[in-house]
């Protein structure tokens, strides 16, 4: 007899640090702190839904119906008698991960079972699965309705509007994508969705208001800002009913009459699509093209004469023989060949001077420094280049400004300098590496 209760799959031992290229979580993501401090939420989760999809079910199952139940405290007699269905060992496998992941607490004095807070957290977020219909609009009034209902309670949460507003450009980009093909399948596709979108983003404009109102009363600027992000994002959507309405209309002039049967080109159409194996659309035609086409030709003679006349007004005209042209002397030129400016050259002979003293460190001023304002910030731009790795390789003075010893290493301190065209830069030093 094989054992019905499945393996859990052990966790990973490695950290969630190693996933990153710094060795380190993204400390300055607010998402990330968050979800570290649901660390048990995730963990519920996990048990619920880890394992094989038959298991997940029953888990799921089980789950939810112990959650409508109606009693504080839960004996093991009454479940075995509300789940009389599920074979006992299934149940208790179930029973032992839902305890394992301290969503149910078994109390030995009482002999009873008890929903741990951590289960009413759950269950909050498996409200979707409870549904009787599942429509593509679901997402966004489960998005408005939480803003709403947690603004009602006072609960709500900045990641509550990021999330809202993602789905609400989603939308806004899915509908463009509709009016830029042009397919008036494509739009009316799009149209029932887009008109109950319409409908819920005007029923949360309301509650959009008030909390940018009760967040300047309160001072919480970081919501009042996704507040009105969200305002300008819901505007930006209901501009666009206009526009898709524009659509609509233009594909509906697009649309064409078949002569006086009042059938058009969208009904014939959806009824091409409404055929039983619609990929062999050349089989309604039955032996329809099994009689060959036989033109007949009326006045046969006329058709030749018109037909002459057009070969022959349009034939094209033999050009006419010319000779070659006379020989014509070249004109002067020289070839310009660009140089580089005298910046770069004037720089490497200072480091190269530099060099050949056996300098140690110098100051950074008196390679930059001199000419023109232009001619100091193209020095300046030229530092980076020292010891490039990747420039080494190059042939010329490119690569020469890389293969030098000296590096630069610039300073946070700032201060003033005796150039007439230069009054303020960053100190800093040209080291020499064969030092």
């Amino acid at each position: 007899m094989s054992d019905l209760r499945p393996t859990p799959a052990p966790d990973d031992p490695r950290s969630a640090d190693e996933f990153f290229r710094d060795g380190g979580a993204p400390v300055d993501s607010l998402l990330w702190w968050q979800l570290d401090r649901h660390d048990a939420l995730l963990a519920a989760q996990r048990a619920l839904f880890g394992g094989e999809a038959a298991w997940v079910r029953l888990r799921v199952w089980v789950f939810l119906e112990l959650m409508a139940l109606p009693a504080a405290r839960l004996a093991r007699d009454e479940l075995n008698r509300h789940f009389h269905q599920v074979r006992e060992d299934a149940l208790e496998t179930v029973f032992k991960r839902l305890r394992d992941a301290e969503l149910l607490h078994w109390d030995a004095s009482t002999q009873t079972y008890a929903i741990t807070p951590l289960a009413q957290a759950v269950v909050g977020m498996l409200q979707p699965l409870t549904a009787d219909t599942t429509s593509p609009d679901d997402d966004l009034a489960a998005l408005l309705s939480g803003v709403a209902g947690a603004h009602q309670l006072g609960l709500l949460q900045p990641q509550q509007l990021n999330l809202l507003q993602a789905q609400l450009a989603r939308l806004r980009e899915e509908f463009g994508d509709a009016m830029a093909s042009g397919s008036e399948f494509e739009l009316r596709r799009a149209n029932a969705r887009f008109e109950r979108a319409m409908t819920l983003v005007d029923r949360a404009s309301d509650a959009v208001k008030a909390i940018i109102e009760q967040a300047q009363a309160s001072g919480h600027a970081r919501l009042e800002r996704l507040a009105r992000d969200l305002a300008s994002a819901q505007a930006s959507l209901l501009v666009m009913a206009s526009q898709f309405n524009r659509a609509l209309q233009q594909a509906d002039r697009q649309r064409v009459t078949l002569g006086s049967t009042g059938v058009t080109t969208t009904d014939l159409r959806q009824w091409l699509q409404r055929q039983a194996g619609a990929g062999d659309l050349h089989a309604l035609l039955g032996e329809a093209l099994s009689t060959g086409v036989h033109p007949v030709i009326v006045a046969a003679q006329e058709l030749v004469d018109g037909a002459e006349a057009e070969f022959e007004r349009d034939r094209p005209k033999p050009a006419d023989i010319a000779g070659l042209p006379a020989a014509q002397a070249a004109p002067d030129g020289r070839l310009e060949v660009l140089s580089l400016p005298p910046e770069l050259g004037a720089l490497q002979a200072l480091l190269n001077g530099w060099t050949a003293e056996g300098r140690g460190a110098q100051p950074v001023a008196p390679a930059v420094l001199g000419g023109s304002y232009a001619s100091a910030a193209y020095r300046a731009q030229l530092l980076p280049l020292l010891g490039d790795p990747q420039a080494r390789h190059l042939k010329g003075a490119t690569g020469d400004m890389a293969r030098q010893p000296w590096r630069v290493r610039w300073s946070a301190e700032q201060g003033e300098t005796d150039d007439p065209f230069v009054a303020w830069m960053s100190r800093g030093d040209l080291l020499n590496e064969t030092e």
